[in-house]
């Protein structure tokens, strides 16, 4: 599952890490991938860099300074998209990861910017597995998604009997800007129940070294399941990538919860104006949040106003859940679309959305 979860990661430009042994076929896997996914591959070996590797040698240029990007920055921003491979993160020091947090988070090497289609896998040896090994810094692991890379020994017989194949990728393309934002009010529907987890930062090194809850990184478990529900992957591939993201804690309950909610579908809301509704106010939330993806996502105006209908008979109930919808679908609306009728009877919840004076 492990290498379903990192396709759908790459295709979904997450950045993700993956940890495992020495000499388990990490680097040929991403190799792999960047061929199966038709990018070249730059690979960084994080132990043998210096932080100037990251952060860009300082240079004279137009009467200023100019921190030069290395070479395979160049290539990488020449090529307008690629596979940046960050090998061996944990015998890198401490100085050089924390170079390697803008690379990471803002795609900055120097004064050059990679462009958005590259994308950024990493790979690492447990701190206890490598040559003077260093835990990997919390800032640098709220910003990837953590998977644990294994091979099972009938591959390793198999390989050396037969002969050791190149692991192949089925790359499929990823979810749209709507279906992400459906994700973000699911996760955003979660956390109103849960608001501890919104941010929990470890309290050890050795678990501060892999993935925590975070704002950031509640929007990469967002994505990851916006991508799988995309391409239909498994439960399994799933939880490898919201876990990877936020940690076993915090994404078992994530998923738990999502398998709960039993939510109406939004086609079926918006065309049954006496479809039942559901009563708790973390599913009214989470259902608004997919009633507001689909219109975006449909884009006619006949379906944005059908939303407002939904949006009012919430707001009899729960006013404040309606607010957030109403804002979202103002937002939202079709060029030429009028007002609905049904937004007279919603003045009160317009002006607590800040949509009316």
């Amino acid at each position: 599952m492990t290498r379903e979860a990192l396709a759908v990661a790459v295709t979904a430009n997450l950045p993700v890490i993956l940890w495992g042994a020495p000499g388990t076929g990490k680097t040929s896997a991403v190799a792999a991938l960047g061929a199966a996914a038709g990018l070249p591959v730059e690979v960084v070996v994080g132990s043998i860099r210096e932080p100037s590797d990251f952060s860009g040698l300082p240079v004279l240029r137009d009467n200023g300074t100019w921190f030069a990007p290395p070479r395979w920055a160049e290539r990488l921003a020449a090529e307008g998209n690629g596979l940046l491979f960050l090998d061996e993160l944990t015998t890198a020091p401490p100085a050089v990861q924390a170079a390697m947090l803008r690379v990471v988070l803002e795609r900055a090497v120097g004064d050059l910017v990679l462009p958005e289609a590259v994308r950024i896998v990493a790979a690492a040896n447990p701190p206890d597995q490598a040559a003077d090994g260093w835990d990997l810094s919390a800032p640098l692991a709220n910003r990837l998604i953590h998977l644990n890379w294994q091979i099972s020994a009938e591959d390793v017989a198999e390989g050396f009997a037969s002969g050791f194949e190149t692991p192949e990728f089925d790359l499929k393309d990823t979810a749209g800007p709507a279906a992400v934002a459906g994700a973000r009010a699911l996760v955003g529907a979660f956390l109103r129940v849960r608001p501890e987890l919104v941010l929990a930062v470890p309290d050890s090194t050795d678990r501060a070294g892999r993935g925590w809850p975070s704002p950031r990184s509640w929007e990469m478990a967002a994505r990851a399941l916006a991508a799988c529900d995309h391409v239909h992957a498994e439960e399994a591939v799933l939880a490898e990538l919201v876990l990877g993201a936020v940690g076993e804690a915090a994404g078992f309950e994530l998923l738990s919860w999502r398998r709960n909610l039993d939510l109406p579908d939004p086609a079926t809301l918006l065309a049954d104006p006496n479809a039942r509704l559901p009563e708790r106010l973390d599913r009214l939330h989470a259902l608004l949040g997919a009633v507001v993806s689909h219109v975006r996502a449909d884009g006619t105006t006949a379906t944005w106003e059908q939303a407002w209908t939904v949006v009012a008979r919430v707001a009899k109930t729960a006013p404040d859940v309606a607010a957030t919808a109403a804002r979202s679908l103002a937002k939202s609306r079709p060029e030429g679309a009028t007002l609905p009728k049904t937004m007279l009877e919603l003045a009160p919840v317009l002006r607590a959305a800040g949509l009316l004076r």
